[in-house]
């Protein structure tokens, strides 16, 4: 029997497998600038796509109209706040650096420190004694590593420059994205279809429910949060509200809470006297610190039915892995790999029990999915 199969040129293949990561790695390098402000364009727009849809049924079934107020929500959303920040945080560093740099830094007086009940004479005394004895040697040795800090914080600016240039790329993918949101979910399907079949499928639209998930669960609660938590700040008198106002929003998206910026800021103004507004912002702070607890798995259960363990862990590896991407690259991750894994687990039914009965309970729970 003659055998008609050509032989395999392994040269060729290689060259080919070679030729096409070449190609990819290029393709990469090329678009590496504008990765970060499509994932961020993809994840919002992933979130805010029923908000989408709801708003073209509003303006008469107008696709143009509902992507411009999405656009327009979106700057006012990231590019506001982000640029009042920045005001905010040039306006007060301008004099701690002028005074950094002109040599004018000296060590403050601490008078405050007499208020203290019990021992604040004798830290007065005790600070003085220390100014006395070598505090101005103390701030020559101090200062020129204060100019090194002042300089680095100077150079951040770059960092923001390049932060606003990702904002600015997000808004204009997720206009392009609300645009033609239809097709470019149809092309991913497709992709992931030919990859994997039904599962790759499913995989995407599990995706999809998981950063929905997290967009309602975690960061529609972290600005609920940091945003009565500034009100608070701010009608209470605390100074730089706005400033104290964005840390909350990161300590809340880091599932740390808003007690690190409140409960200091209660001992703030007790410290000073005002024992009113350190009240109220205290029975406030008791209010906003635990409305989390109500909120979040709501928010999560109608975003995707997932266990909230599963995005809260998510959350925090994924914001320390990747940083603030990472709030919704970690529980998407997390998300797909744990329903892969349980539905690879459960295709062959544990030892003991009947096949029968397993294959009914997948069929019905495959039902419930689908409805």
């Amino acid at each position: 029997m003659v055998n008609l199969r050509q032989p395999r040129d392994v040269a060729q293949i290689l060259l080919s497998v070679l030729f096409l990561a070449i190609m990819i790695i290029a393709c990469l390098w090329i678009v590496q600038p504008f990765v970060l402000g499509f994932a961020w364009a993809s994840t919002v727009v992933v979130a805010t796509w029923p908000l989408l849809l709801r708003l073209q049924k509003l303006l008469f079934g107008r696709r143009g109209l509902a992507v411009l107020v999405m656009t327009l929500l979106l700057f006012m959303l990231f590019i506001i706040p982000i640029a009042l920040l920045v005001n905010s945080l040039v306006d007060s560093s301008g004099p701690v650096i002028r005074a950094a740099t002109s040599g004018d830094l000296t060590l403050p007086d601490l008078a405050w420190l007499n208020s203290i009940p019990l021992v604040g004479a004798k830290l007065y005394s005790g600070w003085h004694s220390l100014l006395e004895m070598g505090g101005s040697a103390l701030m020559a040795k101090v200062r020129p590593y204060i100019g090194t800090t002042t300089t680095w914080f100077v150079g951040q600016a770059a960092h923001i420059g390049r932060f606003m240039m990702h904002c600015a790329l997000m808004l204009v993918f997720s206009a392009l994205l609300y645009w033609r949101g239809e097709q470019v979910a149809l092309g991913v399907r497709h992709f992931a279809t030919r990859l994997a079949g039904k599962r790759g499928d499913a995989a995407v639209l599990l995706a999809a429910q998981a950063v929905r998930a997290v967009a309602l669960g975690v960061v529609v609660t972290a600005l609920v949060q940091a945003v009565l938590g500034g009100i608070g700040l701010a009608i209470s008198g605390v100074p730089y509200a706005t400033v104290f106002t964005v840390v909350m929003l990161m300590t809340c998206l880091a599932q740390l809470g808003p007690l690190l910026v409140l409960v200091p800021s209660i001992i703030w103004l007790y410290w000073t006297g005002d024992t009113t507004w350190g009240t109220v912002l205290l029975v406030w702070s008791c209010v906003v610190g635990t409305m989390d607890n109500v909120i979040r798995p709501i928010l999560i259960r109608m975003g995707a039915d997932l266990p909230l363990i599963l995005i809260l862990s998510g959350v925090i590896g994924g914001l320390i892995a990747f940083g603030m991407i990472g709030l919704f690259i970690g529980p998407v991750l997390l998300a797909v790999t744990w329903r892969l894994f349980s539905a690879w687990v459960h295709e062959v039914p544990p030892p003991g029990t009947d096949p029968d009965l397993i294959l009914s309970e997948l069929e019905d729970l495959e039902e419930k999915n689908k409805q």
